[in-house]
């Protein structure tokens, strides 16, 4: 395991296309990413954090144009809520394309994405295929680390890159919106407000 002092993204990029497990800053915590297609890198992160087999894994994009990649077809309610609030702290879940790997959906049929609002974040992404994985850098129910020190502390092995940034300035997570179902539906409050939703979607 290595730690790096500054943004290696070529480095990193090699990482994920060889299967391996990254610990980045994302736009609110140090998150976990791997290619979210490879199986084998997925279920590696899940093995890492002792993450429950039933939960999702989000996904970070780096432009509008992955979200047709992994979701089947955005819903009209999709479209509105991600021209209002990306990029920025919200992850969307919809109903996923069919071919995506169980290990990502858990078999929800359903996927979660986010359009950070850090053009670094989005560079790294980028560089890295146009999406990663982003669930956060922590032992499954654990507090998020905020440092690459932390994630160390974490993960003393298993993780082939840590891009240290810094200490991260955010206090809340993302807000989770599930429109996969008949109704929007909060799964988690975060960063993006109940009442900021409410003006785009009605009652929630």
């Amino acid at each position: 395991m290595s730690v790096q002092q500054e943004p290696v993204y070529l480095q990193a990029a090699e990482v994920i296309a060889t299967g391996g497990i990254v610990a980045f800053r994302t736009d609110t915590f140090y998150g976990l990413g791997a290619d979210p297609l490879n199986e084998k890198a997925v279920s590696a992160i899940r093995r890492l954090k002792g993450r429950d087999e039933g939960k999702p894994i989000l996904l970070l994009i780096s432009d509008p144009s992955q979200v047709s990649r992994f979701i089947l077809s955005p819903s009209q309610r999709f479209r509105k809520v991600s021209r209002r609030f990306w990029p920025g702290p919200l992850t969307i879940v919809d109903r996923a394309r069919a071919e995506l790997p169980v290990e990502l959906t858990a078999g929800s049929e359903t996927i979660g994405l986010r359009l950070p609002d850090d053009e670094r974040v989005c560079k790294l992404v980028r560089v890295c295929g146009g999406a990663l994985t982003a669930t956060s850098a922590n032992l499954s129910g654990g507090a998020p680390a905020r440092s690459a020190v932390e994630v160390s502390t974490y993960f003393p092995s298993g993780i082939d890159l840590i891009i240290d940034e810094g200490v991260v300035t955010a206090d809340q997570p993302s807000t989770v919106l599930d429109l996969s179902g008949a109704k929007p539906r909060i799964v988690r409050e975060g960063v993006v407000i109940l009442e900021k939703l409410r003006e785009i979607l009605g009652e929630l």
